[in-house]
């Protein structure tokens, strides 16, 4: 396969420049510069021509929800996978707060199968902490590790007996394993269902404080840091977080840092009222929040830029802030992060690269293969069209769930192929 004369991005080569990039079989084989020049062998592959577009590493989520097991009537690794690749994404990490838990050996096999047959991208798995995340029981975590568990997480909570999570870091460290944290109190949450603010107030709902975020996140970069465990925040969403990451930082600890676009493209003042596509956990925050957020993304405090991708059946998104926590993110972070943050010129396209790629790679150590267009990479590949416009329509979703904030929202930049492997996946 032949991609030419697109504008080809790799933090990892400094390269953002005109070129032609050669696949051979699954592998990148050379990236060539300059406008594409035709050699005789090139009448037998297949070419693709990327002109005026963006040529760059398959994106990498290291924090999706597939629901599979036991909840697929919300998302399943095929719909999964399928709105990875519409959104440029060849590489997911999938949570394990699925139903049975990811705890086991057994239930991880059954991910790591089915995903081989039905998905059209990578899937990796992690596994929980604890057992059913009851927060009473560690997993076999050396176990899990062995068997392909690709990080330990309890997301969608927190391990919130201190000792015990002290205990599971200390095994997950002697198997050099990663760990990423879902940052929340649950005994400060106290029902909250929005960020404690004006709109909160003013729907007269319970408040969630950033307290909420930043006194787990504090704990945990503390705690790892002791451990000497290699640490991911997900999804940070207050200013706290930012200044607790650029301390951590200061510091020299191994721990890295995501935000998602929604926390970086809303605030709870873009909330029109009592409607349950706005509601996730960690809810939308302050103004002052969001800058912090994008000024971290700016400056390299933050690392990563992952979706939280979390579907759900539009009746469990019917009950305005009663509703179920979590919105979809595969098919518009790229869009998003473009619009919000490049277009506008507060990030380069190769920043944008390495905070959804190549960053990512590096926590889950697959940076060798996988968030690089160097020759023997993976041939892994995203195209993005960056003067596409568009609007959002989640009943065109490939994901089996329309919980989007962002329905009738002009976006600018677009997808338009994604390969995978080195086939096609996805075609725009």
């Amino acid at each position: 396969m032949i991609i030419k004369n697109g504008t080809v991005v790799d933090p990892t080569q400094g390269m953002e420049e005109i070129g032609t990039v050669y696949i051979r079989g699954n592998r990148i084989e050379r990236i060539v510069p300059g406008e594409y020049q035709p050699e005789a062998a090139d009448a037998e592959e297949e070419v693709i021509d990327a002109s005026g577009r963006y040529v760059m590493p398959g994106l990498i989520d290291l924090h999706v929800h597939f629901r599979d097991p036991g909840q697929t009537y919300k998302e399943d690794i095929a719909t999964g996978s399928m709105a990875a690749a519409a959104g440029g994404v060849t590489t997911v990490c999938t949570m394990p707060n699925t139903n049975p838990t990811v705890d086991s050996v057994q239930t991880l096999d059954y991910v790591i199968h089915k995903a081989a047959k039905e998905a059209v991208i990578r899937v990796e798995q992690l596994s929980s902490i604890t057992m059913g995340e009851n927060n009473e029981e560690l997993v076999d975590v050396a176990a899990m590790k062995a068997a392909g568990a690709v990080a330990f997480s309890e997301d969608g909570k927190s391990v919130m007996n201190t000792a015990l999570f002290r205990d599971g870091l200390m095994k997950i460290a002697e198997v050099d394993g990663v760990v990423m944290s879902h940052c929340e109190d649950r005994d400060l949450v106290a029902g909250g269902v929005m960020n404690a603010g004006p709109k909160q107030l003013e729907l007269g709902y319970p408040g969630i404080t950033n307290a909420v975020e930043d006194v787990i996140a504090a704990r945990d970069i503390f705690m790892a840091a002791e451990q000497g465990v290699q640490l991911h925040l997900c999804h940070c969403s207050t200013k706290g977080t930012v200044e607790l990451m650029r301390m951590a930082k200061r510091l020299g600890y191994r721990v890295t840092a995501e935000v998602c676009p929604h926390h970086f493209t809303l605030t709870e003042t873009d909330i029109p009222g009592d409607i349950g596509n706005y509601k996730m956990n960690p809810p939308l925050r302050s103004e002052e929040d969001v800058q912090a957020l994008i000024e971290g993304l700016r400056d390299g405090i933050m690392d990563v830029i992952s979706t939280d991708h979390a579907p759900h059946s539009e009746e469990e998104k019917a009950k305005g802030f009663n509703s179920a926590f979590g919105i979809v993110g595969l098919e518009t972070s790229a869009a998003l992060t473009f619009t919000a943050l490049v277009a506008p010129g507060i990030i380069s396209m190769t920043r944008m690269v390495e905070l959804m790629s190549s960053n990512p790679a590096k926590v889950i150590r697959m940076d060798s293969e996988r968030g690089t267009l160097k020759p023997g990479a993976l041939a892994d590949v995203t195209i993005f069209d960056p003067n596409c416009v568009w609007t959002v329509e989640p009943e065109k979703f490939f994901s089996k769930g329309k919980n989007t904030p962002y329905a009738g929202k002009t976006l600018v930049g677009k997808v338009t192929t994604t390969i995978c492997d080195g086939k096609v996946v996805y075609q725009g």
